[in-house]
């Protein structure tokens, strides 16, 4: 979160943050709050240093009638004192809660607007080695559409065809929504995971197998909680399914101090991802592009505070490689603001190209959340001088699985209807080179 330091004394470009993300955050009431709290608080650590300062008196007084007066001039006050901290208390109480819902401030690169403001920063072809960096950024508005002739099935009749996915089954059993993957699609699902975690690993991110129900605390602490519960599922314990493992590996060092030598600290985790989508009917919501749950491959990235938008070019990169491994098309976006999510300062879209839907699947979002997580999470270190200040956070999809999959589906289709196997995942499936249909 912000802190009040921060609102009180940069106000104006907090109200315009708040404005240019196309949201709501209730700053004014934290400023009138505040403006209540300031003088209550100097108030409070007044009459403190005077019952401080008493007590050395009452305590070096030789004269007992002189100690009893004093005693009674401090008995005199403490009730008075009581009601001023408990007041104190309850202002402390409100205005962090009214905190958690104010969204972090933003980069000076980052394109103003909504969803159509968006620029295109990068395009790749992994087939053939291609990249171009766009400069200066193109919004997606004016991005020209790609004239796609190749005669190529979408990915959910692909996957029936081949008997890799199941729609009916899986409905059968739990609704819409939910995908069951069969035989070699279940297959190369797996070894996409264990192939990506492998990849992360050699470029030094320590594997994590997180849990997948975490508390409030937890989702609090990475921005979910309060103003995002709808998109979620909690169980009745009191738990929550994770909506993406950056929630249980950010808070792994929650109430912590790091030593500066420990820094910087990378993780990759898996874990299944569970959310409360809300869907219409229509192309954007068919095959596996967007269900209540998902398999994931994350990074999350603790650093110092001077090495985060140089730790966000890296993490962007780890991201790309993959990609470029893979020989898949793609292209990277750089959010406008009302697009990005409730703690990033800047978020890096990763989309590849699915020749089958016509279109552009986002399979991974890279954010620098500077030490707006940290503060929620209490998430600190100690500098080589000695002093405590809060981490960085990090963290981008390495990838998304359901897009991931649907793309190589449709990028690899050949024209006899099979697929061939991308080559880095061959050792993963015992060699094995194509998906032949059922």
């Amino acid at each position: 979160m912000l802190s009040l330091q921060t609102i009180r004394e940069h106000t104006d470009e907090v109200r315009n943050a708040v404005n240019q993300r196309h949201t709501e955050a209730p700053i004014e009431q934290i400023i009138e709050l505040d403006a209540e709290r300031s003088p209550l608080l100097t108030e409070v650590e007044t009459m403190r240093a005077d019952r401080n300062r008493a007590g050395k008196l009452i305590g070096a007084a030789k004269d007992s009638a002189e100690r009893q007066r004093l005693i009674d001039e401090q008995r005199s006050v403490a009730s008075k004192l009581d009601d001023l901290e408990k007041r104190l208390t309850d202002l402390d109480s409100a205005l962090n809660k009214l905190l958690l819902e104010v969204p972090n401030l933003f980069h000076e690169d980052v394109p103003l607007g909504v969803e159509e403001n968006s620029t295109v920063v990068l395009i790749g072809n992994g087939a053939t080695g291609e990249e171009q960096r766009i400069d200066p950024p193109v919004p997606i508005s004016e991005w020209p559409a790609i004239e796609d002739t190749a005669s190529v099935k979408p990915h959910w009749d692909l996957g029936e065809t081949l008997g890799i996915i199941d729609f009916k089954r899986s409905a059968k059993l739990s609704g819409a929504h939910l995908p069951m993957l069969l035989g070699d699609g279940a297959r190369l699902q797996r070894a996409l995971i264990s192939w990506m975690l492998d990849q992360h690993r050699k470029r030094g991110y320590q594997e994590v197998y997180p849990p997948a129900m975490v508390t409030r605390d937890a989702l609090v602490g990475t921005g979910q909680l309060p103003k995002f519960a709808d998109t979620m599922f909690e169980t009745t314990n009191g738990r929550w399914l994770i909506p993406t493992a950056e929630v249980p590996v950010t808070n792994m060092y929650r109430d912590e101090i790091l030593e500066s030598s420990d820094l910087p600290i990378h993780h990759a985790a898996y874990s299944p991802c569970f959310r409360n989508e809300q869907f219409s009917a229509g192309s954007s919501s068919r095959g596996v592009k967007r269900l209540y749950q998902f398999d994931k491959v994350e990074m999350v990235r603790f650093e110092r505070p001077d090495d985060s938008w140089e730790a966000l070019d890296q993490l962007l990169d780890d991201a790309l490689k993959l990609l470029r491994e893979l020989k898949l098309s793609y292209r990277v976006l750089r959010l406008a603001t009302g697009d990005l999510t409730f703690a990033s300062a800047m978020t890096y879209d990763i989309e590849t190209w699915a020749p089958g839907d016509q279109e552009w699947l986002e399979v991974s979002s890279v954010s620098n959340f500077l030490d707006f997580q940290a503060r929620r999470a209490n998430l600190r270190f100690r500098t080589e001088d000695g002093d405590i200040e809060y981490l960085h956070t990090l963290n981008g999809s390495g990838f998304a699985l359901p897009r991931l999959l649907a793309t190589i589906l449709e990028q690899y289709q050949l024209n006899d209807g099979s697929v061939e196997v991308p080559l880095p995942l061959r050792p993963y499936l015992g060699g094995q080179e194509r998906i032949d249909p059922a």
